[in-house]
């Protein structure tokens, strides 16, 4: 029998371990503070107490990492990744998204609600297994390895296209795997995007890659992302968080998600409160 457990990085870098639906292991933060935890949670310092407190928290309102996980969800933010992508399910830019959520691993989803839910409440997924429950409420047929939940966003892709999905999102952590999404070797007719999440601790050479290869990038407590963005100056939207449209299509996508909600469109104005930003993160 698999055991039960499941790794995540929680408030920016702290990495948590759950095992049978309780908390078995809490890192050293990395860092101590987070802005999307800082403005939306009024969480000023990051400590292994506070991290306890909002992973119980999960746990216990929505099932995180239990048979219980309540999977779909309306909007968390007015804009971060899970929010751009519902928006263009629902106005059909994309027709999947290729993501990863406990329980299961690497998915494909078609479902807006899906995508929010997964998407936005779990941090960066280190490693899953598999929990039979979630698995039957994604669909067996849409989970790369229901056996392993595997996290593998490359096969993810391959399998998306197998299923004849033509314009396909795939989320990814900072990794050598962008690069190998974007080189990989896909039918004319299919267009990949790819947004990249959870990149508080990404190189520089990884955030120079994110930009290379990369559509959509969130700045989340990186301050190689933010200063990178600086000298390369993509489109982009918000000051607390930043979402970077580093393609073109990219710009096309997050302005989808901005005018969905009547919001003003992406920008490429670089005012000194975003360097001031940077200054203070790591």
């Amino acid at each position: 029998m698999v055991k039960d457990k499941h790794v995540i990085e929680a408030l920016g870098k702290t990495r948590v371990t759950i095992e049978n639906g309780k908390i078995t292991s809490i890192g050293e933060p990395e860092i101590d503070y987070c802005p999307i935890f800082g403005k939306y949670h009024n969480i000023k310092k990051i400590t292994k107490e506070e991290v306890r407190k909002n992973i119980e928290y999960r746990i216990e309102d929505f099932g995180m990492c239990t048979k219980d996980r309540v999977l779909k969800m309306d909007d968390m933010l007015s804009v971060g990744i899970s929010e751009i992508l519902r928006s263009n399910l629902e106005m059909g830019t994309i027709d999947s998204v290729v993501g990863a959520c406990e329980g299961c691993g690497t998915l494909i989803m078609t479902d807006a609600d899906l995508v929010q839910g997964v998407g936005g409440r779990v941090s960066g997924l280190v490693s899953t297994t598999p929990i039979p429950e979630i698995i039957e409420n994604v669909g067996k047929e849409n989970v790369l390895n229901p056996e392993t939940a595997e996290l593998n966003p490359v096969k993810g892709l391959k399998l998306a296209i197998e299923k004849g999905f033509k314009n396909i999102a795939v989320t990814i952590l900072p990794s050598p795997m962008v690069k190998e999404l974007r080189k990989s070797d896909i039918p004319e007719d299919v267009n990949l995007y790819i947004f990249v999440a959870h990149t508080t601790d990404a190189t520089i050479n990884e955030t120079k890659e994110l930009f290379e290869y990369a559509d959509i990038v969130t700045a989340c407590a990186s301050k190689n992302i933010i200063e990178y963005a600086q000298i390369k100056k993509p489109y982009y939207y918000g000051t607390a968080v930043p979402i970077y449209a580093v393609s073109e299509n990219g710009r096309k996508l997050l302005d989808c998600r901005l005018k969905h909600i009547n919001k003003s469109l992406s920008i490429n104005d670089y005012p000194q409160d975003l360097s001031k930003m940077a200054r203070n993160l790591r």
